[in-house]
């Protein structure tokens, strides 16, 4: 399987789990807290980075440098999930107090304030809206940025380089 075939999957995937989450949103009219929010801004570098590899499809130490760059995206997305997962396993009387929309906080705050407290999370996050097959949205976007991790960090390592093939 070529790299850039990987690249491309990678994309494609997280253009599809872009498509369910506004699907969520939008016909479901599930709310995105404001680590969702985030989680899908880490989605959106991830496919930025799968594309701009497929586009570009460099060979040797290139191909290796966007593994790294994705591994990084999923990997602070993965944190942001875990952090979703661990407030959601709070019991009640410790879940912080729910906040408003990231909307307006946005309309009220400088954009590294907004980041500070949608990082720390709100009560929002806490809740959980959709389950399927036991796990929560936080759980599978959790498992999709850990595949998405282990992805770049394989072709960090070389696996899929031309080179090994022979």
């Amino acid at each position: 399987m070529s790299r850039r075939l990987i690249f491309t999957l990678v994309f494609l995937v997280c253009l599809a789990l872009l498509a369910v989450a506004f699907y969520m949103e939008y016909v479901m009219g599930l709310e995105p807290c404001p680590l969702c929010w985030l989680q899908r801004y880490a989605f959106m570098a991830v496919a930025a980075v799968g594309l701009l590899a497929v586009i570009h499809n460099p060979a040797g130490w290139g191909g290796r440098l966007y593994g790294l760059i994705m591994a990084v995206f999923a990997g602070a997305g993965l944190g942001l999930a875990g952090r979703q997962l661990w407030l959601q396993s709070l019991p009640a009387d410790q879940v912080p107090a729910c906040g408003p929309s990231v909307d307006y906080l946005l309309d009220v705050m400088p954009l590294f304030e907004v980041l500070s407290i949608a990082m720390k999370g709100t009560g929002d996050c806490a809740e959980v809206l959709w389950s399927f097959l036991g796990l929560s949205i936080a759980g599978w976007t959790a498992v999709f940025f850990a595949l998405m991790a282990l992805t770049g960090l394989v072709i960090l390592a070389g696996y899929f380089d031309r080179r090994r093939r022979r």
